[in-house]
């Protein structure tokens, strides 16, 4: 395609309305012009791909079509795969890779070019409604599982597009809520992720979210789109809307946003040609988003191609990935393993039918599903008893029932979890509370069976009041349709658990960082916590959590040791390997995942997390097998974001390097030195005698910085015999601004300047 001969022979309203869709799914075409159209679809965690949708709006359901005489929409049958909540779980980069590889084959076998996934939105709070289509807490963790998923998608030739670009957190009016967000906490916490994935999975698009951000619709935010994405990343794709997220199309153009999803119904494409008639809009912006446009389409069009739809393999992968996602929270006693022999009985009915998946725009047609039951069927030491269903009882008979065979039974296996009701896209959960009849089954079956096993389908963390009454906790996530066979193999030791949360159990709701005023105002979401978001906020307030960020349990036991940094200290442009030795120390084969965190052990000026996830690898061994696990660090990796000078930076001075198998469970500790400049000074308005004592190399130095404070120093070497008058006074000289310093001494003005100047730049 001579993208540029297209532009030179395209119409003022062609153009226009290549920037709008042609339907729900499909860009525009140009017959006159040969330009096909592209097919996009849903989900980050299986294809939604819908038939005959062509000539319906985004609401038609099937009856309204048969009512009208047309056609009705229809969705294919799709493998669903574990949500963005479990995959995260599994901490494996190339587990998200070979997925992005299996999904870009489905797309490829289902004519459809662009798959609108992963997202990447960071879990602010538990409540979140959609928090199970996205990884994580952590803006490092979710990036590099991002930019995995995003580069196996794309070498298949399907675009992935990557979402919700950006501070799009919560459900509660999400398509008009104002993110107020300060600069910092947007680039260490929000925008890392998206980042990745452009700058290391090289997305081909992005779909930018319907919040505002600080006042800007996203779709028009010429900081966001432009300035950052394009200039700062080097992002070349495209950037749409989500559906029905455009506010203002000209200005939105002029931000940089190429295309508007659905279509408007050439409303909108008009508002651009006359923009451009009017003198409103440069034609040479039009003309280069259309470009871009094209480009994109030029590279979707070069990689269609061909692919057998393979459903029934890609089941049994969905099944193996659902093992690898799975966390043991609990396991007391060794409950976990069960024995084939042991007298089991399963309660629930999701045990029967599983909760597999969250509720919106990426629900899947599934292909099959498998139920822990189904997969069970061989086994007579196994029998079932619904109980409950979702959040009511099957009665008082039935109820009585499931309690004499769990009275009876070598071990009661609880199936419980979220319905669908709780957690979805469009709104937001009220509260971490699972529904009180499954409360209720759990208390009253440990009550009866000491050996009680609750097997959890759950999209993001919950309350476990009854979490000391029971033996073990199997944390499945929505694990797709996978789920029933991952979950025997897991109860009966075929597999062994081998995730780890990527998102922290808070005791109670309260403890949560935003808690206060998450969803309270229709207006705005203030960001107060800043960058004290999931495990960042617990430590900080040295706060008890019911589990911590990074946790999980295995079916073997893992040792740590001989922590080692192949250097002593780290300059810019440097990297430092930290490489540590793991061994299997139990009977089975297992998988660990080394962690490693970053924390500065100088005096916190600026407010940093106490450690921040800055490296992990997984790692299987067999019984007794040792391997070296070595994870390198660049200067970001001590870095924060420096508003200052609008960039990242790394105070100098003395970081620790701690690795482990949780936030909270890093007993192996190293330090190395970060070399660096200290910060420039500011205007000589702002800066105080412990800005230039800060800059001190010398005790010479420093008591020359300190003769400028006049009496006031003074004081500080009079009072040598109290230390807490000193701390005090000191204290008083560091907050002391330059331009004040004249009232507390007699040191000439130019003289005090002369020292900033002198000082200022190092």
């Amino acid at each position: 395609m001579n993208i540029r001969e297209m532009i030179t022979k395209m119409t003022l309203e062609e153009k226009a309305g290549l920037l709008s869709g042609a339907n729900s799914w499909d860009t525009e075409k140009i017959e006159r012009l040969g330009l096909p159209k592209i097919t996009m679809s849903d989900g980050p965690h299986g294809l939604r791909r819908q038939d005959n949708y062509e000539n319906h709006g985004m609401d038609e359901t099937a009856s309204a079509a048969q009512r009208s005489g047309a056609t009705a929409v229809t969705t294919r049958k799709a493998v669903g795969w574990p949500t963005a909540s479990a995959l995260a779980a599994s901490f494996d980069r190339e587990l998200m890779h070979e997925l992005g590889g299996v999904l870009g084959e489905e797309c490829l076998a289902n004519d459809t070019q662009v798959l609108l996934g992963p997202g990447v939105n960071i879990k602010r709070s538990p409540l979140c409604g959609r928090n199970f289509e996205y990884f994580s807490e952590d803006p490092y963790l979710a990036g590099e599982l991002a930019a995995e998923y995003v580069s196996g998608l794309q070498e298949k030739g399907v675009s992935a597009c990557v979402k919700h670009f950006a501070a799009n957190n919560q459900e509660f009016r999400r398509m008009t809520n104002n993110s107020v967000v300060d600069e910092r906490s947007l680039r260490e916490i929000y925008l890392p992720a998206f980042e990745a994935a452009v700058k290391k999975g090289g997305a081909k698009s992005l779909m930018c979210s319907y919040n505002l951000i600080n006042g800007v619709y996203a779709c028009e935010n010429l900081w966001l789109l432009t300035d950052v994405l394009r200039t700062e990343w080097g992002f070349e794709g495209i950037v749409m809307t989500d559906w029905g997220a455009m506010d203002d199309r000209v200005e939105a153009l002029k931000a940089g946003l190429e295309l508007e999803m659905p279509s408007s119904g050439g409303l909108n494409d008009q508002k651009i040609v006359e923009a451009v008639k009017c003198g409103e809009l440069e034609e040479a912006v039009l003309d280069r988003a259309v470009e871009r446009l094209l480009t994109w389409i030029d590279w979707c069009l070069q990689h269609r191609k061909a692919f057998p739809l393979r459903l029934e393999q890609d089941h049994r992968k969905a099944a193996e990935i659902a093992e690898k996602c799975a966390v043991l929270l609990k396991n007391e006693g060794c409950t976990l393993p069960l024995r084939k022999e042991q007298k089991v009985v399963f309660l629930g009915s999701y045990a029967e039918n599983p909760r597999i998946q969250g509720g919106g725009s990426s629900h899947i047609n599934n292909y099959r599903i498998d139920s822990a039951l189904s997969q069970a069927a061989e086994n007579p030491n196994i029998c079932y008893c619904p109980m409950f269903r979702d959040e009511e009882s099957c009665g008082e008979e039935e109820w009585q029932t499931a309690l004499r065979a769990a009275k009876e039974a070598d071990v009661a296996v609880i199936f419980a979890g979220l319905p669908d009701t709780y957690e979805s896209e469009g709104f937001d959960r009220k509260h971490l509370e699972m529904p009180p009849v499954q409360v209720r089954a759990i208390r009253e079956v440990a009550a009866v069976q000491p050996n009680t096993v609750v097997l959890l389908h759950i999209g993001s963390p919950v309350a476990m009041p009854w979490l000391d009454k029971v033996k073990a906790v199997l944390n499945l996530y929505l694990s797709g349709e996978g789920a029933g066979t991952a979950a025997l193999r897991l109860l009966y030791g075929d597999a062994s658990p081998s995730g780890r949360l990527a998102e922290t159990f808070p005791l109670r709701l309260e403890d949560s960082p935003s808690y206060p005023d998450y969803g309270k105002s229709k207006t705005e979401a203030v960001y107060r916590e800043g960058i004290y978001v999931g495990y960042r906020h617990y430590d900080a307030r040295k706060l008890d959590v019911l589990f911590p960020f990074g946790f999980g349990l295995s079916y073997t036991s893992f040792s740590m040791k001989n922590l080692r940094l192949n250097r002593n200290s780290l300059c810019q442009g440097e990297t430092v390997n930290a490489s540590v030795e793991v061994t299997n120390t139990g009977d089975r084969t297992g998988t660990e995942t080394v962690q490693l965190y970053v924390g500065f052990d100088g005096v916190d000026r600026v407010g940093r997390a106490p450690r921040e996830l800055r490296g992990f690898q997984k790692v299987t061994l067999a019984p007794g097998e040792s391997k070296t696990v070595v994870i390198p660090l660049d200067l970001r990796a001590f870095s924060y974001y420096e508003t200052r000078i609008h960039d990242w930076y790394a105070e100098g001075g003395q970081y620790s390097v701690y690795v482990g198998s949780s936030s909270r469970d890093l007993p192996l500790r190293a330090t190395i030195t970060v070399e660096n400049r200290t910060l420039p000074l500011g205007g000589y308005q702002r800066v105080t005698l412990g800005d230039l004592l800060d800059k001190a190399r010398t005790p010479e130095e420093e008591q020359r910085i300190f003769a400028l404070g006049g009496h006031l120093s003074k004081r500080v070497s009079d009072l040598s015999g109290d230390e807490d008058a000193r701390k005090m006074i000191r204290s008083v000289l560091d907050g002391l601004p330059l331009h004040s310093v004249k009232s507390f001494s007699r040191t000439p003005e130019d003289e005090i300047r002369a020292v900033y100047e002198e000082f200022r730049d190092r």
